[in-house]
């Protein structure tokens, strides 16, 4: 194995760090070999959080109102928008995979992947939407289970269950994933495959047909910054709503706003120390850690749970959401249901295409050496087989209880945080069970903080591999405090309405990402069979941080 491809994910306990350095790599750093910082892209961004978020302290009312109403014009003139685009970048990740461009390497020809397999899906998984799992495990399929999406449905009949499970699984399985493909894959071929720097401005370099890219285009730094924060801050709003909830159900904790600003700073000083920790060390033990615990979790309510009609659900939903994929794919409010669409699918996509700054640039990071079809397959394919028997387990469960005269709607419509505890307290070790999700959720809080916190960072230097440690502290305090902010301000609706308020120009950089892309792709020489004229500067040896 060639020094350039050497694995990173070194034993514990190694004390040196290997990794790859991109053939640009060195632009992105100062002289003494440290990331330079992008001052323009990071005041700015800095100076728009911090006075959304004063505005939001010292005017809350007014915050709300306005806010709203951007979310009301947003959902009634452009939901199709978000529809319409969500699915185009779900046939546009699978036409890569499995088309002519599927064999193109994410790096050079022949190199390996850094990280194993297990590592690399454990990693992506808990950063793509490990809390959101927790949190809608229960909540979203006995919703929809008792106010039917569909119109004409009977709330609590056999078809009632069928499109709780369709629409659930919509939302969580192909779709969000596809999204995070596509700006994955944009960043890691611009990176690896053709040695431009990390940033999302550099991967528009082809629509400039090879000219320098205009410094205004670093702009999309910027909003590619606004996003991922307000994106993270929302799934840290939801981490922290059902720890508090699962405190309370088992330790008798109170359920306010204090104690949850008190969970967040607990929290933010754990997942900051993760983070500069760096990749290798922190995000990479804590995803494997809790994918075991939550494989456990789920295996031990498949036992304990109704096992049959869960092997059962398993494939009858899988086969009824592929069937109605199509028609949930281009539901748009042309025949109504807008305030549906705003408060489920559009809320999710806007969530989603919030998370790509983060979650697509640490894909990026985490996915050289792989190829197109192997990425896309790995990215989309295996945690929609994941959520599907999810889902299938807890909703499942969630929905048999409610047949049985258990009342989780009930719980549910009290609060949202606590229908997964009020499920397990029909089980036995209702107390251990509660227990472990709340260190689920906090350790999914970590491992999603501690990734965005370095996304963030590298954002605002450059696109370097390694941003300075200040940056990363500075950024992951302040997701923190975005949380609690919007918390104070309007509990979980605050934090959906700044999502999608915050995602919506980030629609149209993700159509920019794939033209610019496939402009790529059309001229790989895997493709074309003709090998450039002038090989890509080959990578430098790897460098050997002896700081752990």
């Amino acid at each position: 194995m060639s020094d350039s491809t050497k694995r990173t994910d070194a034993p514990p306990g190694s004390s040196i760090r290997e990794r790859s350095i991109t053939p640009n790599e060195d632009s992105a750093r100062g002289p003494v070999g440290r990331a330079r910082v992008d001052r323009p892209v990071l005041f700015v961004s800095l100076s728009v959080v911090l006075i959304l978020m004063l505005l939001a302290v010292f005017f809350p009312a007014d915050f709300s109102t306005v806010t709203s109403g951007i979310l009301g014009g947003l959902v009634t003139n452009f939901g199709w928008a978000f529809v319409l685009s969500a699915t185009g970048f779900v046939v546009f990740a699978l036409f890569l995979a499995f088309s002519k461009y599927g064999r193109i390497t994410l790096g050079k020809d022949g190199e390996k992947p850094e990280y194993s397999t297990v590592s690399w899906i454990a990693m992506m998984f808990s950063a793509g939407m490990g809390i959101g799992l927790m949190f809608f495990g229960v909540t979203e399929p006995i919703t929809h289970y008792l106010t039917p999406p569909v119109a004409g449905i009977e709330p609590g009949t056999e078809e009632a269950a069928r499109q709780s499970m369709n629409y659930t699984l919509f939302h969580w399985a192909i779709h969000p994933w596809a999204i995070y493909a596509v700006v994955g894959l944009a960043l890691a071929y611009s990176a690896f495959r053709k040695g431009r720097g990390a940033g999302f401005s550099e991967a528009f370099t082809p629509l400039f047909r090879g000219r320098p890219t205009p410094k205004g285009l670093r702009a999309i730094d910027v909003f590619a910054i606004f996003a991922t924060l307000f994106g993270s801050a929302t799934s840290l709003g939801l981490g922290v709503l059902q720890i508090n909830g699962g405190l309370t159900e088992v330790f008798g904790l109170g359920n306010n706003l204090v104690i949850q600003i008190g969970i967040i700073a607990v929290l933010t000083f754990c997942f900051v120390i993760s983070a500069v920790s760096g990749i290798s060390r922190g995000i990479k033990w804590l995803s494997n850690g809790n994918m075991i615990l939550a494989l456990a979790l789920l295996f031990f309510l498949f036992v304990v749970g109704p096992t049959v009609f869960i092997l059962e659900l398993i494939p009858a939903s899988a086969g009824s959401y592929l069937v109605n994929l199509p028609q949930m794919a281009t539901r748009t409010g042309a025949f109504g249901g807008h305030e549906w669409l705003a408060a489920w699918t559009i809320f999710y996509w806007a969530w989603w295409v919030s998370w790509t700054p983060f979650v697509g640039s640490f894909l990026a990071k985490i996915s050289r050496g792989r190829t197109i079809r192997e990425f896309v397959i790995g990215v989309v394919g295996v945690p929609s087989v994941i959520s599907v028997i999810w889902f299938s387990v807890w909703g499942g469960s969630a929905l048999t209880a409610q047949n049985s005269g258990t009342d989780i709607a009930a719980a549910n419509a009290e609060s949202q945080e606590s229908a997964m505890f009020a499920l397990l307290a029909e089980y036995p070790l209702a107390a251990v069970t509660s227990v472990l999700v709340v260190i689920l959720v906090a350790v999914f809080f970590i491992s999603g903080a501690d990734a965005s916190s370095i996304v963030l960072g590298s954002l605002s230097s450059f696109g370097a591999a390694v941003p300075r440690k200040w940056l990363t502290i500075l950024w992951g305090t302040l997701t923190g405090a975005v949380a609690a902010v919007l918390l104070s301000v309007g509990s979980l609706e605050a934090l959906q309405t700044v999502t999608i308020i915050a995602a919506a120009p980030f629609v149209l950089i993700m159509i920019g990402l794939c033209t610019a892309l496939m402009m790529d792709l059309v001229k790989d020489p895997v493709v074309t069979g003709v090998q450039p004229r002038r090989a890509l500067k080959r990578d430098k040896p790897a460098r050997v941080d002896a700081k752990s």
